[in-house]
Formats: C-alpha cells, sequence, structure tokens
C-alpha cells in the first residue's frame, strides 16, 4: 500500500502512466542541482529516486541534502535528450507545485547520496565511523537493497518449510547454561540472587525437546549467542535458521534444506540444480585443504608424502608433504615470492616453500638445490606443471599443512580473478569424524568435557551406524551422521542425526569425561526427556547472516546486519557493552555472597 497520509506513491510508481496527474511524494533530498533559475532535486525514498523539478527559487532555497520533505506536483516526461537509461524513472519527473520541509538535517559525518553508489571511488569513512552512525549507513542504497534481500529470503524459507509441513515455534532466550563448544553470555537472575540465566548458543536442546513433544515438524528464525574470542566475521549474536525434523534420517534432511537453499535463492532470481553435490570430510580436506571448500574453481592440492619419502631434504621429512599449482608463476618476481613468506607468516606458518619451473624446463628456487636429482627430475610430472609454472609447498602437521595449501589455492584464485560473488557453489560435506582431539594448538573452541576428546559438532551427534557399537573403543577414528552446506568456501550450515537413545548418550559423554553427575547438572532435563520415549530426529541449522552475505555478494555478515557489533564485540552506535550503576549492580545480586546470608 504506496498512499498514507504524506505521500500519493512511492518514487518508483511515479511511471510514464501518470504524466499530467498530480503526485505527493515523500522522502529525503538525495542530491540537488541548481541550472540558473531551475533546481532539481533527485527525491529518495526506500524504492528509488525520480527527478523533481523547481522553478520557484524561494521554494528552492532552503532544501539541502538529507532533509525530509513532501513534494506535491505534477508528473511530465523529461525533454527529449534528458532521459537517464539508468533510473527506473529516468524517463519522468515531477515538477513541483509545494514542498513542505517535514525535518531538517545538519551536515553529514559522510555522505550517503545514491550517486556516490555509481562512482568508481570509494568515499565511505572506515567501519567503526559507518557503525556509529548506522542508521546513515543503512540509507546507501546498497545496504537498502541487503535489508530487502535478507527479508525476500526469509518469507521464502517460510513458505517453503510450510509448504513441508513445518510449524514455526520460538524458544526461550534465557535459558540453563550447557555446553555447546563456546562460552555462555550469562545474565543475572534478580529474584534469586547468586543464581544466572544463559543466552543460548543455539535452541539445540529445546529443540530436541519439541520432537520429545511430538512436533515432528520445527523450525525458527533463532537468535543465538556466543562469548568468543575476536574472530573476523564472527558477531557476538547471531541468527539461524534452525529446522528439526521427527521419523527421519540424513537423507531426509538434506532433501529438506536443498528445497528451502533453492527457495531462498530463487527468491533473488536464481536457479540451483538439485541435488547437490556431495564430498567427504576426508577428501575436503585432501583435495581442496577446507572442511568447507570453494569449488568454483580447480586446482586441487597435490599430496606429495610419497614422493618425498626418501628425501635427503630436511623440510620434507615431514609426516604430510602437499603441494599446490601456481599456474604461470614462474614469471612471478622474487620480491612477490618473499611477500607470499610474509603471507603465510601471517597465518602462523613458518613460511611458504617454492619452486619454479622455467620455459627451459630448468628447475629454480630456495627448494630445488636441497632436492634429489631424482626428485627434480620427476618433480614436473608428479605435481602435472608445465613450463611457466610454480608450485607452493607445505610439510609438516597434515592438518595444519594442508588447511595453508587451501588457503594458498584460494589465494591464487583470488588474485587470478576467479572468485565470482555471483557464481555459486554449493556442496554437501559429510562423514564427518565424531570427535576431535583438545590439544589441536589449531582450534580455538571450547572444548566440551575433561578428556582428551571433544565432539567435532555437539555432544548430542549419533555416531554412525557403522560406529554405533565400537566408537567408544576407537574414538580417534569413529565417524558421525552429520553433514554441513558448503557454498563458495563458506559453511553456510550444518547439522547432524541426533541420539535419541540414552544408552548411546550416556557413552558419548564418558568419551568426552562428563560425569553422570555434571550431565545431570548441566542438561539432566533433556536426559531425563528421553526416558519417556524419543522418535528418531535429526535436523539443520543455516547461518542466516553468513547465508545472506554469500546470496548478496557482500564481503562481511556486518553488511547483512542491520546493527552489527565491531570488533571484540563493542557496538559504536550506542556504546555497548557498558558499565552499570552502583545501584543496578547492587540490584542484580551479581556480588551476591551466600554466606553474608547465613550471618
Amino acid at each position: 500500500m504506496s498512499q498514507t497520509a504524506y505521500r500519493t506513491h512511492h518514487a518508483t510508481e511515479v511511471t510514464e502512466q501518470l504524466v499530467g496527474q498530480k503526485v505527493t511524494l515523500a522522502g529525503w533530498v538525495d542530491r540537488r542541482r541548481d541550472h540558473g533559475g531551475v533546481a532539481f532535486i533527485d527525491l529518495r525514498d526506500n524504492t528509488g529516486l525520480v527527478q523533481v523539478v523547481i522553478y520557484d527559487e524561494e521554494m528552492a532555497r532552503p532544501l539541502r541534502s538529507e532533509f525530509v520533505i513532501q513534494v506535491v506536483g505534477e508528473v511530465r516526461l523529461r525533454p527529449d535528450g534528458n532521459e537517464n537509461e539508468h533510473l527506473a524513472t529516468g524517463k519522468i519527473e515531477v515538477v513541483a507545485e509545494s514542498i513542505e520541509v517535514l525535518a531538517k538535517s545538519d551536515a553529514l559525518p559522510f555522505q550517503v547520496s545514491t550517486a556516490l553508489e555509481n562512482e568508481s571511488e570509494n568515499k565511505l569513512p572506515g567501519e567503526d565511523v559507518r557503525l556509529k552512525y548506522r542508521y546513515l549507513d543503512l540509507r546507501r542504497p546498497s545496504m537498502q537493497r541487503n535489508l530487502k534481500l535478507r527479508a525476500q529470503m526469509s518469507k521464502a524459507a517460510r513458505h517453503a518449510l510450510e509448504e513441508m509441513g513445518f510449524e514455526e515455534i520460538e524458544t526461550p532466550t534465557m535459558i540453563k547454561s550447557t555446553p555447546e563448544g563456546a562460552r555462555d553470555f550469562v545474565v543475572p537472575a534478580r529474584l534469586v540472587p547468586g543464581s544466572w540465566y544463559a543466552l543460548p548458543q543455539s535452541p539445540q536442546l529445546l529443540k530436541q525437546l519439541l520432537m520429545v513433544s511430538g512436533v515432528e515438524r520445527y523450525y525458527q528464525l533463532a537468535r543465538c549467542y556466543r562469548d568468543e574470542d575476536f574472530r573476523a566475521d564472527r558477531q557476538p549474536e547471531f541468527t539461524q535458521l534452525d529446522m528439526e525434523m521427527a521419523f527421519v534420517d540424513q537423507e531426509d534432511v538434506m532433501a529438506m534444506a536443498e528445497k528451502v537453499i533453492a527457495a531462498i535463492w530463487k527468491s533473488a532470481g536464481y536457479d540451483i540444480k538439485l541435488p547437490i553435490q556431495r564430498i567427504t570430510w576426508q577428501d575436503a580436506m585432501d583435495k581442496y585443504g577446507s572442511d568447507k571448500p570453494d569449488l568454483r574453481f580447480g586446482n586441487p592440492l597435490i599430496e606429495l608424502t610419497d614422493y618425498f619419502k626418501n628425501t635427503p631434504f630436511r623440510v620434507f621429512q615431514a609426516p604430510y608433504v602437499g603441494a599446490v599449482l601456481f599456474k604461470g608463476g614462474a614469471a612471478t618476481p622474487r620480491r612477490q615470492f618473499d611477500a607470499w613468506q610474509d603471507w603465510a607468516k601471517q597465518r602462523g606458518a613458518k613460511g611458504l616453500a617454492y619452486v619454479v619451473f622455467a620455459e627451459n624446463g630448468e628447475l629454480k628456487g630456495p627448494v630445488a638445490k636441497n632436492l634429489s636429482e631424482e626428485e627434480r627430475n620427476g618433480l614436473k610430472e608428479a605435481v602435472g606443471a608445465e613450463g611457466g609454472d610454480a608450485v607452493f609447498f607445505a610439510a609438516g602437521r597434515r592438518t595444519s599443512s594442508q588447511e595453508l595449501l587451501g588457503a594458498v589455492r584460494v589465494e591464487l584464485a583470488r588474485r587470478a580473478g576467479l572468485l565470482k560473488p555471483d557464481d555459486f557453489a554449493f556442496t554437501w560435506v559429510v562423514d564427518f569424524p565424531l570427535f576431535k582431539p583438545t590439544d589441536d594448538p589449531d582450534d580455538d573452541d571450547v572444548a566440551v568435557g575433561h578428556s582428551k576428546w571433544t565432539s567435532m559438532h555437539h555432544p548430542f551427534t549419533m555416531p554412525s551406524k557403522d560406529w554405533i557399537d565400537k566408537f567408544d573403543k576407537d574414538p580417534e577414528h569413529a565417524m558421525s551422521d552429520s553433514y554441513d552446506i558448503v557454498c563458495n568456501g563458506n559453511e553456510m550450515g550444518g547439522g547432524s542425526v541426533r541420539i535419541h537413545r540414552d544408552d548411546i548418550q550416556d557413552r558419548v559423554l564418558d568419551v568426552l569425561g562428563i560425569t553422570p553427575e555434571e550431565a545431570a547438572d548441566k542438561f539432566g532435563f533433556l536426559l531425563e526427556a528421553f526416558k519417556y520415549g524419543a522418535p528418531p530426529h535429526a535436523g539443520i541449522a543455516l547461518g542466516w547472516d553468513r547465508t545472506a552475505a554469500i546470496l548478496a555478494g557482500a564481503d562481511s555478515i556486518r553488511d547483512v546486519i542491520a546493527f552489527p557489533k565491531a570488533g571484540g564485540g563493542r557496538d559504536p552506535l550506542t556504546g555497548a557493552p557498558a558499565p552499570i550503576s552502583a545501584e543496578q549492580r547492587a540490584e542484580t545480586g551479581v556480588d551476591y555472597d551466600p554466606d553474608e546470608d547465613e550471618d
């Protein structure tokens, strides 16, 4: 509905069909141009722009950028030669009869005019300034598009899920603290001094309780909270599209999720070919050095561990040696190869070994002289190189070396211009390990439990059928019924078949070093519920911010969140987190001492 007390039409609704008619518009002054007694105003609302012509100098004189105005005027065709084919309203203009200033604007800390969107020079300030004045930043057309895209995504997902019989159910945001792999944000309970609520890291336990409740098909756009150390492109509070189903297996959930993803992409004008391809976790690590591989391009990793098994080069006398091909890399200047060393060191590596295959067949580079003659002679064929190519190597622990090469692979593609944001390469990553070691120096997740093993996903993940009877005897190799959906090198979401049998759950908790007493304290309510008939169930959650960022082609999830946090969880807009007054502190019971009550 366009007509309100302040307007008869939105900007982009003013078309050639309205020529000769009077309209009332309302919005912001995007830009003003004066041409000798005639002023032109670009009026902006959340649909776009329309040009307003003002012949009365007195009417035009007070108008400035970002003033909020109401315009009454007649629609006419623009004079021949003055059309703007890049504008939806580029063939018409509105001749102002009256203009009312509804609100004035001070000089802006940065410009938000639509005209700037088409300029090659990026005139935006730093992110802290954008977030401090987020309400201005959101006026920019690209940000408006992102917010609309996100709204369309939600509408499409809801429609797809409701067609499949899902019910939207809200779960609490103040619960008991439960171990899920990250630190909880906690809230003091004023009415119960000394006690605390936790904000949920996910609705995991609650949605499982809904399955026990007989709901069978649940979803919600859930707010989640994780008190993590600062990581790039993470938020302390985020949204996920949470979905759970009873009486299903992994295949059922993946088929359902594909329909939802296809509907989301369709809402933005893209068609996805179903079913989505799959890759095992092990193959993803071996071929692409990542459990979220970017498949918009090829160039897989090359394992050379066996090739160098008798090498005289001490660096390659390692549990794993791998390589990635740098097509045409022989022409790279030495200083750029030195810059690659700095790049690798910033990622925590000691460096990045390389060789160059010259056009004349000669093998060059710092590593070449350390190899045996046999290794030098066969290396070109072993890595599939041609004259003019180069190769980067990593050697050491398998996982960290593969991750380094995987990052090199993506960086090479980025520099070659292969990472196009409107190309979408989806894959399911399946067959994950059930557990991972807690002593991995490259893993900063909070361990669940107190043993040498923690959950790869969470403690309620079902072991795969082949491992049901033996996962606790060989945790290192045990596999799970879990799955991640990946797009363009980003983990969009993940899920698993859940444990619904208390005997299996007890054995998993035992591997994690969680005692029955601790389990009863942390999530005894779930274990109690399982005693009363829990159906087989499974689910998945899509990271909504990440999904929106991928679909929008945004560089950061902060560009698809209305009011995001900056680094370290700071909010430049409101100043949060901030101290509270002594009175508030006393009232919350934060400093409650039970011993004082006894006195």
